[in-house]
């Protein structure tokens, strides 16, 4: 655990992270007067707070999930807002669209709160559905570690999407279509940016097409996707399927036919996880920094005091004091994926006729 200290910028409490001295909260999971949201995901935004400030590139996709109707300001990267004597900008995480890093000042301290983050031992690669991930000087940074294990290594992202590519063009080859889960926000944009189009059509499941649509109007570019409806059967066929993973086992898939069924998550990278998944192919495929991305971006920020949120809190910290640095964790609700596909079955309970 991290122990507060008189001048901490960030503190543990029951609703979440808490920020004393500006009076507000950053990705709060019981509702507040006032919450900063690294990004539109249902572990880290949820409804129900008075007001919202999250970045502008974010917008669409969290007014989507929140509703269009929510008290949000809207910052700009690196734009400064300050509120009760504290300064705070937002700065690229890349993770998904939107997804920013908490940049706090105040009496000469900066403190930066991560969010979640993507990077990998690939130092030239980036996620191409947002804008890259940008180290932030600061005193104390508050990372998460989803795949803060030695074993979570990236492959180079060209190489997998060539094994996507050619287990596509096998199914549609044989007359089956190919069926993708991964989460409706974020993956699935992730999955349609890197894919060769020229294969076959592509569908996607109706709780991803309405993110598909604040991607597309916030300038990133993704192929043509249809509904299951538009296309005749023998198109379905040679179809890409891109879902969420709670479209397995479902009636929706029956539309489809033979097909042959994948999953993309960075957990497809533990031995046994795809048995678990009970599907014919796994691709190692995360949103999330892998070991050496998390040592790469921790390092980057020159900060001698890290708090480790989710994932695997006790290797991290570990490893950091081992490096000499002050360390510890913050017991948190983020990083449950129950939380999301929980929410991607209320969007396609919404859409159940799809």
């Amino acid at each position: 655990m991290a122990q507060d200290t008189p001048k901490d910028l960030v503190v543990e409490r029951p609703q979440g992270l808490y920020c004393p001295p500006g009076d507000f909260y950053i990705d709060p999971w019981q509702p507040v007067e006032r919450a900063v949201i690294t990004h539109a995901h249902a572990d880290h935004a949820r409804r129900g707070h008075g007001h919202y400030l999250a970045s502008a590139e974010g917008e669409g996709v969290l007014r989507a999930r929140m509703g269009a109707d929510i008290d949000l300001q809207a910052l700009p990267w690196g734009q400064v807002v300050e509120h009760h004597g504290v300064r705070i900008s937002l700065h690229p995480a890349g993770h998904v669209l939107g997804s920013a890093q908490i940049r706090l000042e105040h009496q000469g301290q900066v403190w930066v709160v991560s969010g979640d983050y993507w990077a990998s031992g690939h130092v030239d690669e980036a996620n191409p559905t947002c804008t890259p991930f940008e180290p932030v000087r600061c005193h104390c940074f508050i990372t998460e570690s989803t795949f803060g294990l030695p074993i979570y290594r990236w492959q180079p992202q060209a190489a997998l999407f060539a094994g996507i590519n050619a287990w596509w063009a096998e199914n549609a080859a044989a007359g089956r279509a190919s069926v993708l889960m991964g989460y409706a926000f974020g993956k699935a944009q992730r999955l349609l940016a890197g894919v060769d189009a020229s294969i076959g059509p592509i569908v996607v499941h109706g709780a991803v097409e309405p993110l598909n649509a604040a991607y597309r109007a916030a300038g990133v570019a993704l192929p043509p996707t249809h509904h299951v409806t538009a296309l005749p059967k023998e198109a379905l066929r040679r179809a890409l399927v891109v879902a969420p993973p709670s479209v397995a086992g479902s009636p929706w898939l029956r539309r489809f036919g033979e097909a042959s069924d994948a999953f993309a998550s960075g957990w497809m990278a533990l031995r046994g996880a795809r048995r678990r998944r009970g599907v014919d192919r796994g691709f190692v495929l995360s949103d999330h920094a892998d070991w050496p991305g998390l040592q790469r971006c921790i390092a980057a920020t020159g900060a001698q005091r890290v708090i480790v949120t989710h994932g695997y809190e006790a290797v991290m910290v570990r490893w950091l004091l081992e490096q000499g640095y002050e360390a510890g964790a913050f017991r948190t609700e983020y990083g449950d994926e129950a939380i999301e596909t929980e929410a991607a079955g209320q969007q396609e309970g919404l859409s159940a006729e799809e």
